[in-house]
């Protein structure tokens, strides 16, 4: 469904995407891991349109999204959800009200149009309706992230993007937000691409690529990836401090 060719992404002098290759598969879970700082989200962003590639081509279903005017672009991107590092919530907005707007806003939809819609995504992340009027200061970090997630797929989108789900929350909760993303993907068969740096998720991916000085150093089965004899793959995810990452970081700080 997305092929990324040739990405690349400067900003001033410094490049941050500097070639990616990568092809997402449709209606599966791929999952972007890599250090801090190497650009996760600068990918997902240029892949949904906020930020513009320098070079290289972005395929969705086929189609170069970054050679087309911008009046062409809507109908692609209506088809992509995107879920918040933080979930951003409007914290003037109710739940009912932060969910709704793009139905209201966009769509011209009245609000008892709207709620039965709210009603059912609600259901869909396990929130009753007693959350429907509460305000994001009433609510925890998880039921946050649920909100957020509703929100997304109140449009019905066909991918979503989610930059880094499980962000401030405790392991048990972070627990139950990938329990929730993987019953979605199951029952709603989307294409979805999880920027992550959590190794539990693996587990419920069904793909991996670690994203490292501006290229994908790895792709593979989400399932093998304990077995990979891939260094920058060994490394990262057992946390090691030497191995290749740590090599060129050392490396680049002799050089100063």
């Amino acid at each position: 469904m997305i092929e990324l060719k040739n990405l690349h992404k400067q900003f001033g002098e410094k490049e941050v995407t500097r070639g990616v290759n990568l092809a997402i598969p449709d209606g599966k879970m791929t999952c972007i891991i890599g250090r801090s700082g190497e650009g996760k989200s600068v990918l997902l962003k240029q892949i949904i349109g906020l930020i513009q590639p320098t070079s290289g081509e972005i395929l969705v279903n086929g189609v170069d999204i970054t050679k087309l005017p911008e009046r062409d672009l809507m109908p692609y991107f209506q088809q992509f959800g995107y879920v918040f590092q933080f979930a951003a919530l409007l914290d003037s907005l109710n739940v009912f009200e932060n969910i709704a707007i793009t139905l209201i806003e966009n769509k011209g939809m009245r609000e008892k149009e709207a709620l039965p819609l709210v009603r059912e995504k609600l259901s869909l992340v396990n929130l009753n309706e007693e959350v429907l009027y509460k305000f994001p200061s009433e609510l925890s970090g998880g039921m946050k992230k649920r909100v957020g997630l509703a929100r997304t797929l109140i449009t019905n989108p066909k991918i979503i993007l989610y930059d880094e789900p499980t962000t401030g929350l405790d392991p048990i909760t972070s627990h139950v937000i990938h329990e929730l993303m993987d019953d979605m993907q199951k029952k709603l068969h989307l294409t979805s691409v999880v920027v992550t740096h959590d190794v539990e998720f693996f587990k419920y991916a069904d793909y991996v690529a670690l994203l490292h000085d501006g290229k994908i150093q790895y792709y593979g089965d989400a399932k093998t990836i304990w077995e990979s004899d891939n260094p920058y793959i060994y490394q990262f995810i057992r946390g090691l401090t030497t191995g290749p990452i740590q090599t060129e970081i050392s490396h680049t700080k002799d050089s100063y």
